[in-house]
């Protein structure tokens, strides 16, 4: 294979950046400070000059130089500011479960914004599942306004173009945000059809709920085989990206590039996932038990253009990509899956270390 000039000098810089960063990664110490928008708590992870110290929330201990200043950007950045990532994360979660992968791409000169998506986190998920997707994309538009009102970071940061992590739910905050969309039909159609093979996603959260379980199935098992003119039309409805009127389907044309982790994907309609034109990367958990990947990430993959494969962990479960994930965290949130909750230790810490460089690749080549 021969590499064009313009090719070879875009990876030449890539790497010389990431050699950059590996050679402080182990000293470049991480702030982490927390602002507010509407009430929604905005975790901030950025680069410092300050010493980083553990700081405990909970069950979580994490080292980070807490309220500390961030650092300006290199003055050879092209624009001359820090490029900005979003985590949205996944049902009832929060931002520590995800902060080896934030304070990775901090480390790589990134800041990293991370919004606890109202309705869905881990004190309030009175509306996690259909109600909360469809709300997520504005908390992160929200996330991008916050900060770029924030007097630290406002001068530091450039919110012109972003990109956006998403794992499991926050899968669904990423493809909307890239231009897909989702209806309750495809939900519905595809649990009536593959309920028991896809349990995790079509009972989830209801491992300690027997009636609701029942429940929910007589639901599906009404809809199996019904024709689509006939259903309700407010499962019809498509939500997320813009129609195929549209010229650009993004719901926020700020949004630059996506990265997905073990994401929910079978609600998706196959024709607004081809008219995505972003650049996608996508991470695959192969014994994901909660959202089997043939039904959810293969699905993004079959029909999206612009998706690529970052990583594929066969052996690796839903919630092995969650670092820190204490053991009495857990297990009650395991007791809460149909199956697959538990970590399943095959994803070791430096696979997972290394997928994590991957999504820093990603970015650091199509923000940077």
């Amino acid at each position: 294979m021969t590499l064009s000039f313009k090719t070879f000098t875009r990876l030449a810089c890539i790497f010389t950046l990431l050699a950059g960063n590996a050679s402080h990664a182990q000293i470049s110490p991480v702030g982490m400070r927390q602002i507010q928008s509407g009430g929604m708590p905005i975790t901030l992870v950025y680069p410092t000059g300050t010493a980083a110290q553990p700081l405990t929330q909970g069950s979580f201990t994490v080292q980070v130089a807490s309220n500390a200043a961030p650092l300006p950007a290199d003055s050879a950045a092209a624009s001359g500011k820090r490029s900005l990532i979003v985590l949205s994360h996944g049902t009832a979660g929060s931002a520590l479960p995800d902060h080896a992968l934030a304070a990775a791409l901090a480390r790589a000169g990134f800041v990293v914004a991370q919004p606890e998506h109202r309705g869905d986190n881990r004190q309030d998920f009175s509306r996690a599942g259909p109600e909360s997707w469809k709300t997520r994309p504005q908390d992160v538009s929200e996330t991008i306004d916050a900060v770029a009102r924030d007097p630290e970071l406002a001068p530091l940061v450039d919110t012109r173009r972003v990109g956006v992590h998403g794992m499991s739910a926050g899968g669904v905050t990423g493809l909307v945000l890239a231009g897909a969309q989702w209806r309750m039909l495809n939900l519905i159609q595809h649990c009536a059809q593959n309920l028991d093979e896809d349990i995790g996603f079509c009972l989830n959260g209801l491992g300690q709920l027997p009636e609701l379980q029942t429940q929910r199935r007589r639901q599906f098992e009404m809809a199996r085989g019904a024709p689509e003119q006939y259903m309700p039309a407010n499962l019809k409805v498509a939500y997320g990206g813009q129609g195929i009127e549209a010229s650009d389907p993004r719901p926020d044309p700020r949004i630059a590039a996506v990265s997905l982790a073990v994401p929910i994907g079978a609600i998706f309609t196959p024709e607004s996932l081809a008219r995505m034109r972003i650049p996608v990367g996508m991470n695959i958990a192969g014994n994901d038990l909660v959202l089997l990947p043939r039904f959810h990430s293969q699905h993004v993959l079959q029909h999206c253009k612009t998706c690529t494969t970052l990583s594929d962990h066969p052996k690796a479960g839903h919630f092995d990509w969650l670092s820190p994930w204490p053991t009495n965290i857990a297990t009650p949130v395991a007791a809460t899956q149909m199956r697959g909750g538990m970590p399943t230790g095959a994803f070791s810490a430096a696979e997972r270390e290394h997928s994590y460089a991957q999504i820093v690749l990603f970015f650091a080549n199509h923000l940077k």
